[in-house]
């Protein structure tokens, strides 16, 4: 058995000791979603009347990576650092300002269902089987890729209609998407019992359950439609601690029973390095280090991401009392306003003068193991 449902997985020593040894599934080398220096530039506008723009908060600015099929990629990095931003431009709900997300051809599973006079329904015909780039879609094919990806929020509180009754908020994918016709009721109470949640609840209220399940409820609305993709975006976060390593588990067996692919966004490195295949690690609007998680844990190279690391208590006193922290100094720079050159040098302990003047590559220094650092 995995981490009991009482381990603080919010507290990062107690999660490590949890969490050791996991139950991830392996990937398929099979690229499922591809961005390329995607970037998502918000305006800044001055004036009452005559609203004119005089600047851009850059909080994504030109990031590239591939997701595989069946991973968990996650995604860290301080408050405000454009993680979020960066879930939501890759489903569009957010469009970005430049740059291209791939999105391999939708391959819809067996349980599409029947229509009201028993047709199975038939999922649509797109393109020629080829990766699609998702910015330039809108309306009906968009929609059609949409079904494909789905998001898990943050607050359970707040992304679950009161006025609606479960069983509405679970099957209004179905409907928007025209799926399950004829037994959208009957799948309705097979995805409740999915997430651990018994399917008489489907006549209930969100006020009437607790933060960990409506995370459950948000979670079974994002497989009506049997996704194959699903941005969380921080989803335990939000909850006590005795309840996010239940969720972490739940997200974990769904995985390996649907082959659904995770970008996991979190800021609490324990967790993802528990569910996470590979991480990405950013700053200031940009991916700086990237590598598989148990690398990225015992050699991080980019001094932000060893920053990171060194703040996350070890279960050791000794250890704990022994090891050396990097601490950095000063606050994040402005995104409307990043500093010239990397943008960490102002914070680097280890910056030189090309640090201030050139933005470092994105480079592999060694087998799917990329950073941006000049020092590296």
């Amino acid at each position: 058995m995995r981490a009991a449902a009482a381990a603080s997985v919010g507290q990062a020593a107690a999660a490590v000791a949890e969490f050791a040894g996991g139950g991830r599934t392996e990937p398929h080398d099979n690229t499922l979603l591809e961005v390329t220096d995607l970037k998502m530039y918000f305006p800044v506008t001055a004036g009452l009347l005559l609203k004119r723009k005089v600047a851009d908060i850059k909080a994504v600015d030109g990031i590239s990576f591939a997701v595989r099929e069946g991973e968990t990629l996650g995604l860290v990095g301080e408050s405000g650092c454009g993680k979020s931003t960066t879930g939501r431009a890759i489903l569009q709900l957010y469009r970005p300002t430049a740059g291209q997300v791939f999105m391999s051809e939708p391959q819809y599973t067996s349980h599409i269902g029947a229509d009201e006079n028993g047709v199975e329904e038939a999922a649509p015909a797109l393109g020629d089987g080829g990766p699609v780039d998702l910015t330039t879609l809108a309306g009906r094919n968009l929609r059609a890729y949409r079904r494909q990806m789905q998001m898990i929020f943050q607050d359970p509180y707040a992304s679950l209609n009161p006025r609606m009754s479960v069983g509405s908020i679970v099957s209004e994918p179905m409907v928007i998407h025209g799926l399950q016709r004829g037994r959208r009721k009957e799948r309705v109470r097979e995805l409740l019992e999915t997430v651990g949640l018994n399917p008489y609840f489907a006549s209930r209220y969100p006020h009437e359950f607790s933060g960990g399940q409506r995370q459950r409820i948000g979670i079974a609305r994002a497989l009506a439609v049997e996704p194959a993709f699903i941005v969380c975006d921080e989803p335990v976060s939000a909850l006590d601690v005795s309840i996010q390593a239940q969720i972490i588990n739940l997200l974990e067996d769904l995985q390996a029973d649907f082959g659904l692919t995770y970008l996991f966004i979190a800021h609490d490195l324990s967790v993802v390095r528990h569910i996470s295949h590979r991480i990405a690690v950013m700053y200031l609007g940009k991916i700086v280090e990237l590598a598989q998680s148990d690398r990225l844990y015992e050699n991080p190279l980019h001094p932000y991401t060893q920053a990171l690391i060194s703040a996350v208590p070890i279960p050791d006193p000794a250890l704990e009392r022994r090891r050396e922290r990097l601490i950095l100094t000063g606050d994040v720079p402005n995104p409307i306003a990043p500093p010239p050159g990397c943008n960490f040098h102002t914070r680097c302990p280890i910056a030189i003068d090309i640090c201030r003047e050139e933005d470092p590559e994105w480079r592999e220094i060694v087998e799917d193991h990329f950073v941006r650092c000049h020092r590296v």
